[in-house]
């Protein structure tokens, strides 16, 4: 009968140790999920004007996306970062600068 508690024991302590752990491992994901930066520039500029800050965010593991908008109307600009926008998975972050306000 000892025997049988003793396995019971250990088995509750190895199964408790397991779902610590992977409650553990979930957090961790869950805290490591970095959202996408889609960055939008203002006319008289491109997407280049981007580049030393992306180059940052990627060094620090951020997925990052320049949207090149053709400056041609509001409403190609706006298709524009739509199709930046359907790129990406899960949150998003969007940066705009000038024109891009609208």
């Amino acid at each position: 009968m000892k025997s049988i508690i003793n396995f019971l024991l250990s088995f509750l302590l190895i199964a408790a140790a397991l779902s610590s752990n992977a409650q553990t491992n979930k957090a961790d994901t869950v805290k490591s999920t970095k959202p996408t930066i889609i960055f939008v520039h203002g006319l008289w500029a491109d997407g280049s004007c981007w580049n030393t800050v992306i180059e940052n965010l990627q060094a620090e593991g951020y997925e990052v996306i320049s949207a090149q908008n053709p400056t041609t109307s509001l409403e190609d600009d706006v298709a524009a970062t739509k199709r930046a926008l359907d790129r990406t998975q899960g949150p998003v972050i969007l940066v705009g600068h000038s024109w891009v306000g609208l």
